[in-house]
């Protein structure tokens, strides 16, 4: 479904059918909202409760969506509040690495280059996963689910310059680290 064709929720009316809405929000919307709480908690087992929670909150204030932030913004603000709640109560562990990201090239590359990217992808994460949660959620909303700042801003609550600096000393803290990485192994410099 065209993410473009969600903007009707907007107009949303007592008639319309909220299981075949929440249906297609979920198809169009679960990855990035799992994939969300799973960066913020680091436990496929906490992000899989998260992600449950946040489509039947969905499903019960759909009709209270009023459309002043895109329905991704809306469904990563509820993700977000979520993963805050259950990282607050008494039993969270933590988890600490990601799996790894799957290049995409349209060519088979060799075994030791696909070995190689593994390893980056994981070293690469292992440093975002170390920053503080604020320049964490950040540098996510930006890279990956490509928020405009003031999106960001609304989601996070905060003003534009606030999302500015942390994106900011996020990416910095990032190739700060990696960089001391390098160094530390001998390996080329990161820029």
């Amino acid at each position: 479904m065209n993410r473009l064709q969600f903007e009707y929720l907007k107009h949303v009316t007592d008639g319309l059918d909220r299981h075949a809405v929440l249906n297609e929000l979920m198809a169009a919307y679960g990855k990035d909202v799992w994939n969300f709480a799973f960066f913020y908690t680091h436990s496929r087992e906490m992000a899989d409760d998260i992600a449950q929670d946040v489509f039947v909150k969905v499903f019960q204030q759909l009709y209270d969506f009023r459309g002043q932030s895109s329905i991704k913004t809306w469904l990563l603000s509820i993700t977000r509040n979520t993963a805050r709640d259950v990282l607050r109560s008494a039993w969270v562990r933590r988890v600490v690495l990601f799996d790894t990201i799957r290049t995409r090239s349209h060519h088979s590359p060799s075994a030791e280059r696909e070995s190689l990217d593994k390893l980056m992808t994981e070293e690469i994460w292992a440093v975002v996963l170390k920053l503080p949660r604020k320049l964490r959620e950040v540098l996510l909303l930006n890279s990956h689910y490509d928020l405009s700042m003031q999106e960001m801003a609304d989601l996070l609550q905060v003003s534009i310059g606030t999302v500015k600096s942390r994106l900011h000393r996020a990416r910095a803290a990032v190739n700060r680290m990696l960089t001391e990485t390098s160094l530390l192994t001998g390996e080329e410099e990161w820029t």
